[in-house]
């Protein structure tokens, strides 16, 4: 390890040395992120996943960066030019491109207007005149330097200028400052091309669009950098010429006595600024912005898919998936209590075939057949009709039925996807989406983690971001929110296996072919003694899988088999047994005892005393049992029936850089501008509002024309 890395993540990442170097080593010793998080916390000081995340990714990203260091100072000794100053400014440097500037004047040179002129033996002349010691007239002594290549003296004179215009270009502390200068005065700025085709107007509020570099908003640059990857916009970052040759002026200029060599060297610095020092750091800087711009579109993605995997599933319901349509009709999938589909059928309600009163006696029929509670329908096409449909259906219905609009996101992904098709071979696309919106409500993380995470549609800018780092950072957070909630041996599918710590597909075959040829598993033990997994692989995963109904009642919890010893000790010392865990016994004798006591007498770190006493309480807890439930629905509302001022209780559905869009059972999302949230500065919406959330909002204005509606959570006079 480097000591002098992790130092420096300390103090960027604000966490002790010693958590650090124990993370690092639990890591290196092939240990997985939620494995860590769970069972290892009296080793990091009760890190999370996205702390551990940061360490790995910055230390990597730090010891990368310090073998390039180290690449350069070896490159640059072999050339015999390195020196005590060169290593202390390598050393010094902390961005990658800082580093590359200073190595800038010892690459090996391709073919430029400056390495001709050296060639051309114009070299002495340049450095005469950057000495600014001249004595004489300078195209006198110009003369001195004419050959076949250099045919005058104004030639030579030029030839000088370029080869000073690339030492002012490759001089290190120059660039830096004018990097600076540029991200503080620069102003991007983007024009709509001529004759470039806009159909939608899209692109409408940056035809003539600038903003200052250092305070653009950043999803901004994404809106902007797509318009010119369309070819509709051309973008170019701004700035007052005057600053920066002025800075340069001032540092390369030693000497203005001789206003002729004044004239030359002003020359060289203008070009080396307009021709090769200009479009890098312009290049430099909109790459910044982008890398920038894509981290925040990344963690905004991230978090909103977090909270949607996060939503509680409705336990203990009939659900009736149904996907609507028009001309293909509405495909209708009965799904029971378990998540498995009953019943598939279609109905033609809408035009062209307008069948309303037979597919209202449909619904109304697979309703008393299969007792269902509520009816999941996609929010895709035809989607507000549909919900019209229904809530006149069930006005009509004797047994209490609710329904809620689902993002289908995805849906029709996963439903031409190998998986739907092994899963639901004899069925059809729609019919198989039909199933996934049903499930979707049923238990959303198990359904949603078969689709990739980039189909799931709760970011903003998704198609353009780097798609690597996109893919990185969404199977991170569905890694963390499947090992959170852990998931049942017996019933898990391949797709949720896949994210469980330290599964790999080989270990997944094993376990799935062991379920069919056996039957459910009785113990975590069985996967050790049937040499399902090893060792290793058994230590980091078998906490995240649980067994119910199994022959020992610790298995359905969250304690790992490495502590069910720490457990019957706990159990013993006050008194209790496993029939009472999960029985008020076990709350009443745990909720209020001592932790820091009772962890020194058990010699137990209380982190993993803490976990056991909440697992014992709680046996088969689920975190997302903690969360709002989904907003279910009787009746639908029409974008005619608000006014300005109505107070309304809706569902989040996404949370974007300027707001987030509520569903209020309208055609369109309502918006709530981030100015509309609260009286308090925020800097991001999700500090006020998360994916899923519900929440009471208020009319703010109505746009019949183009069928939108802006929303308040503040009370709107």
């Amino acid at each position: 390890m480097n000591d002098v890395i992790i130092n420096e993540l300390s103090n960027s990442l604000n966490i002790s040395i010693k958590s650090i170097k124990s993370t690092l080593e639990l890591l290196e010793n092939g240990n997985t992120i939620p494995f860590i998080a769970r069972y290892r916390k009296e080793v990091t000081g009760n890190l999370n996943e996205t702390e551990i995340r940061a360490i790995e990714t910055e230390y990597n990203y730090q010891v990368n960066l310090q073998k390039r260091k180290d690449e350069i100072k070896r490159l640059i000794e072999e050339k015999g030019l390195l020196t005590d100053e060169l290593v202390n400014k390598i050393d010094g440097a902390s961005k990658l491109v800082e580093i590359e500037d200073i190595y800038r004047p010892f690459k090996e040179k391709k073919k430029t207007k400056a390495t001709d002129a050296i060639n051309n033996g114009l070299e002495p002349l340049a450095k005469m005149i950057m000495s600014f010691n001249v004595v004489g007239n300078i195209y006198d002594i110009a003369k001195k330097y004419l050959n076949d290549s250099v045919k005058t003296e104004e030639d030579a004179i030029i030839g000088a200028k370029y080869i000073i215009a690339e030492w002012i270009s490759d001089n290190a502390y120059y660039r830096k400052q004018i990097r600076y200068l540029t991200y503080m005065n620069g102003i991007l700025a983007s024009k709509k091309k001529k004759n470039s085709e806009d159909e939608l107007k899209t692109y409408e509020m940056y035809y003539d669009f600038n903003e200052p570099v250092k305070s653009i908003k950043l999803y901004r640059v994404l809106a902007i950098n797509r318009g010119e990857s369309e070819n509709i916009l051309s973008v170019n970052v701004d700035v007052k010429e005057d600053i920066i040759l002025d800075f340069l002026k001032s540092k390369v200029i030693r000497n203005a006595s001789n206003e002729e060599i004044v004239s030359i060297v002003e020359a060289a610095i203008k070009d080396s600024y307009k021709r090769l020092i200009s479009p890098s750091i312009e290049r430099e800087i909109r790459s910044e912005l982008k890398e920038k711009a894509e981290d925040v579109a990344i963690n905004n993605f991230s978090d909103n898919l977090e909270k949607l995997l996060m939503q509680p599933p409705i336990k203990e319901k009939v659900i009736l998936g149904f996907d609507p349509a028009y001309r293909t009709g509405c495909k209708l999938a009965v799904i029971d209590k378990t998540g498995k589909p009953l019943r598939i059928a279609v109905i033609y309600p809408h035009e062209p075939k307008n069948e309303y009163e037979k597919s209202k006696e449909i619904i109304l029929r697979l309703i008393d057949q299969y007792n269902i509670d509520v009816i999941a329908i996609g929010n895709g096409t035809a989607s507000r009709e549909s919900e019209t449909f229904i809530a006149d259906v069930i006005k009509t219905c004797p047994k209490k039925v609710e329904y809620i609009i689902v993002n289908e996101a995805g849906a029709s992904v996963y439903s031409a996807s190998k998986l739907a098709i092994a899963e639901f071979p004899d069925l059809h696309v729609e019919e198989r989406s039909a199933i996934s919106i049903g499930r979707r409500l049923s238990d959303p993380l198990s359904e949603l983690v078969k689709i990739d995470p980039e189909s799931i549609g709760v970011g903003l800018y998704q198609h353009d971001v780097t798609d690597k780092k996109l893919k990185e950072s969404l199977n991170f957070i569905v890694e963390k929110v499947v090992n959170q909630v852990g998931v049942n041996l017996n019933t898990a599918s391949a797709s949720i296996l896949k994210y469980i710590s330290g599964l790999t597909k080989s270990t997944i075959d094993k376990i799935i072919k062991y379920r069919d040829q056996y039957g459910m598993f009785k113990s975590r033990e069985e996967l050790l003694k049937k040499k399902i997994l090893n060792d290793k692989t058994y230590e980091q995963a078998i906490g995240f899988l649980r067994v119910l109904n199994g022959t020992n009642i610790l298995d359905m919890t969250s304690i790992h088999p490495e502590s069910y010893d720490t457990t019957l000790k706990l159990l013993n010392h006050l008194a209790l047994n496993m029939e009472m865990i999960g029985t008020d016994a076990i709350r009443n004798n745990l909720l209020n005892v001592n932790v820091d006591k009772l962890s020194k007498e058990l010699n137990v770190d209380k982190y993993t005393l803490q976990d056991i006493i909440d697992s014992l309480v709680k046996p088969n807890r689920d975190p997302r049992d903690m969360l709002p439930k989904p907003l279910l629905k009787k009746d639908v509302l029409h974008l005619e029936d608000l006014k300005v001022g109505m107070k309304l209780q809706g569902t989040v559905r996404n949370v974007v850089d300027f707001g987030a869009f509520v569903d209020i059972g309208i055609k369109n999302d309502g918006l709530v501008h981030i100015s509309k949230m609260t009286d308090r500065f925020i800097k991001h919406p999700s500090e006020i509002v998360n994916v899923g959330d519900i929440i009471d909002v208020y009319v703010d204005s109505i746009n019949i024309e183009k069928q939108k509606v802006s929303l308040s959570m503040k009370q709107v006079c």
